[in-house]
């Protein structure tokens, strides 16, 4: 890639950061006011889940993952003390309970199975048959649950104006309507187990000097999350640990978020443009963290126009391979169910930039 002039990514970027920083600031305040009365609503319903909470500064419930599409998490309570279960028991039901025949291999990626078992002390309502069967605490009933608490609570909010269920979705959607327009927002039941890291995270890999030994132990310890996205299993997910990663990366004095930005920026209005992109913030945090730990030393960080050079090549290889692994479980592809043409539209926008860096800017 040709090195991308300092003066055009001043010009070109760096105020185009900022305004969108400020639009996505506005567009989360006013999502997040709706949550916030939907959640309290939900919880007053039904004592498993918890409202999120309203923040004037940072919600680490709600994660953006482009300008007009939110992840917000819900957390539900009553599940704690949680441990490994002894014996893993693969078991699938229809929702009606009706037992499934088992796969001869054992789910792979992200997958998890929970049972009541690995809790010290559930609340008595997750041992009914509306989320349970068989001591196994099903997604998909918890969705099914859910689902119907927030139909309920759009109502009793009197929100029917300014929120709608999206249908046709496995997971829990919205559209919430804003100054600025609609925005998409999933709201995903959210398990949290601090202080425990999961065995399928066989992270930090051996012989890697990013990040040191000490600050892989700090962001383990935030543990990790299990989250309900589909019928039968459990998701892992690893939001604090992504945050903490993000906030010390650039303790060496380095540009590495700014990168980031900039990647966003570009994505948003270059490569990946419209409401719901096949590439998402969540996608080019991984992107970071990988390139990161291929270029661990603090000089390949020093200047934002070679750095992000890096991480372009790192993004145009992921989506012309169709394969970006999860930086803490490397076996899980998040690309695996995105179009494969919108991926391969994206690649060849990438390698005309690769090419053209100061003709790509928008």
């Amino acid at each position: 890639m040709k090195s991308l002039p300092g003066e055009d990514l001043e010009s070109c970027l760096l105020d185009k950061v900022d305004l969108r920083r400020q639009h996505i600031s506005q567009t989360v305040e006013e999502v997040q006011k709706v949550v916030h009365c939907l959640t309290s609503e939900i919880s007053r319903q039904d004592a498993r889940f918890q409202a999120v909470l309203y923040s004037d500064a940072y919600n680490g419930n709600i994660k953006v993952l482009a300008p007009r599409q939110l992840l917000v998490t819900v957390p539900m309570k009553g599940l704690s003390g949680y441990r490994k279960a002894r014996a893993q028991r693969w078991r699938y039901y229809t929702l009606q309970g009706t037992r499934l025949p088992c796969p001869l291999r054992a789910p792979e990626g992200l997958a998890q199975w929970l049972e009541l078992e690995q809790f010290t002390k559930p609340l008595w309502q997750w041992h009914e048959a509306d989320v349970n069967t068989e001591g196994d605490v099903v997604p998909a009933k918890v969705l099914q649950v859910f689902r119907k608490l927030v139909e309920s609570a759009i109502k009793a909010c009197c929100l029917a104006g300014k929120v709608s269920i999206l249908a046709d979705r496995v997971a829990v959607w919205v559209a919430v309507e804003t100054g600025s327009g609609p925005v998409d927002v999933e709201l995903v039941p959210t398990v949290d187990v601090p202080s425990a890291w999961p065995e399928k995270a066989r992270w930090p890999r051996c012989l890697r000097r990013w990040p040191p030994p000490e600050t892989a132990q700090c962001i383990k310890s935030f543990g990790f999350s299990l989250v309900a996205l589909g019928s039968y299993h459990w998701q892992l997910s690893f939001p604090q640990a992504e945050r903490a990663l993000l906030a010390q990366m650039d303790d060496d004095g380095g540009c590495r978020r700014l990168c980031l930005r900039l990647l966003k920026q570009l994505t948003a209005d270059v490569w990946c443009p419209g409401s719901r992109p096949v590439i998402t913030a969540q996608h080019l945090e991984t992107v970071l963290f990988w390139t990161c730990e291929k270029y661990p030393q603090p000089k390949a960080w020093r200047e934002p126009g070679p750095a992000l050079s890096l991480l372009v090549r790192k993004l145009h290889k992921c989506a012309s391979q169709r394969l970006l692994r999860h930086y803490f479980v490397p076996q899980s592809n998040l690309l695996q169910s995105a179009s494969a043409s919108e991926l391969d539209s994206v690649a060849q926008k990438l390698a005309f930039f690769l090419k053209n860096p100061s003709l790509s800017l928008p």
